[in-house]
């Protein structure tokens, strides 16, 4: 019986592991000539992003690394949402003015020591009027000091993988030591309106009124396009006029980021050329729900020998406009993957490529559990897949 064993182990000695890949409906749509993305000759760097996906349309010099102005400011309001989701800051909470706030100098919603302001207010003057006042006593309400704030910005940048980021100050006011990028901004932007979407109610208001004091938002896109609802503009002399902007466009959302413009006007011609490039030439199409069941694994030493994969997420890929049935989709094994394993395990990746081109990848997990094949399993499995 050894010798038999040893038989057909060393002749049926590979492992057989396969993914079947499941027929993925796509909805077509006609195909359109996808011309080069705009140049826009006049701004340094900039980034399209499709919101849902993360995907980048279109970018020029996305990792420039520049000056972010009040840019910075964006950083300064994801820590105050994260703070106000984990209890320990309060939307209509009385922040104290300290004087270091109070004094901050350029574009301010002008508070005053003595003259109650809030959390909401705050967040107001600071996207809004961006305000460097707000962004001062901001820091210091959830940091204790600005430079422990700092500290915050910056761990928080390296946790979402802003590589080419460095905050240096909460404001964004002129330091060598406070740089950024297009394709940062735009992560950083994403990341702000998924996990806090509220910040649009703020973003997308044309003016605020603080101390009887109304100011016009700094974004001039919001005054060309109804479909802008935000995000945040940034201008000192070595930064150059820079505006990160998101629009939703038929249920679907754009992030557009451009540094280094020389005028606003300029600057928003580029974000319209953006935007309308995207919506125009791009489309989102939906391979797969979560829980779907998107193919089938099989190895010879699990029992049972087949597994129906699925997918924990959505599967969602941008592509230009009428290219859906170009896409291809490849399940990819984990080769570490050894049973006895549970429901849910990480079995592999499926990868979508168009073109050639990987267009996003996504995990594939066990829809059931799965234990070790027995010595005659395994040798039925393997004799019966080399029939």
């Amino acid at each position: 019986m050894a010798s038999m064993r040893t038989f057909f182990n060393s002749v049926l000695a590979t492992l057989l592991f396969a993914f079947s890949t499941l027929a993925m409906a796509v909805t077509p749509t006609p195909q359109l000539p996808i011309p080069p993305a705009p140049s826009l000759p006049n701004v340094a760097s900039y980034v399209l992003m499709d919101s849902q996906t993360g995907q980048i349309i279109a970018a020029k010099v996305p990792d420039l690394r520049r000056a972010p102005a009040s840019l910075t400011k964006l950083m300064t309001a994801y820590l105050t949402y994260q703070a106000i989701a984990d209890g320990s800051l309060h939307l209509q909470e009385s922040i104290p003015v300290s004087d270091a706030a109070w004094k901050t100098g350029g574009s301010r919603m002008f508070l005053q020591p003595r003259l109650p302001v809030t959390v909401d207010q705050l967040l107001h003057g600071l996207l809004i009027d961006s305000g460097n006042d707000a962004a001062v006593a901001l820091a210091e309400a959830i940091g204790g000091s600005q430079e422990a704030f700092v500290t915050l910005m910056n761990h928080a940048a390296a946790k979402l993988q802003l590589h080419s980021t460095r905050y240096s100050n909460v404001d964004g006011l002129p330091d060598d030591n406070l740089y950024t990028t297009a394709y940062d901004v735009a992560v950083l932007s994403r990341h702000l309106i998924q996990q806090y979407p509220q910040v649009l109610q703020i973003t997308k208001l044309k003016s605020y009124t603080y101390n009887k004091i109304t100011q016009r938002s700094w974004n001039p896109v919001l005054f060309r396009d109804p479909s802008v609802d935000g995000l945040k503009t940034g201008l000192t002399d070595a930064s150059g006029h820079c505006i990160d902007a998101t629009a939703e466009r038929n249920g679907r959302r754009l992030i557009a980021v451009e540094m280094g413009a020389p005028s606003w006007s300029s600057g928003t011609d580029a974000i319209e050329a953006l935007l309308n490039y995207g919506y125009r030439f791009y489309e989102n199409q939906e391979l797969a729900v979560a829980g779907k069941q998107v193919g089938v694994a099989s190895h010879s030493d699990w029992s049972p020998m087949q597994v129906p994969v699925t997918v924990a997420e959505p599967l969602i890929v941008t592509i230009p406009r009428g290219h859906a049935t170009d896409l291809q989709t490849h399940l990819l094994w984990d080769p570490k993957v050894q049973a006895p394993f549970t429901k849910g395990t990480v079995l592999g990746q499926l990868q979508v490529t168009l073109d050639g081109k990987v267009v996003r990848s996504v995990p594939v997990l066990a829809s059931t559990a799965v234990s070790k094949a027995s010595w005659l399993g395994q040798l039925w499995h393997r004799v019966r897949s080399a029939i």
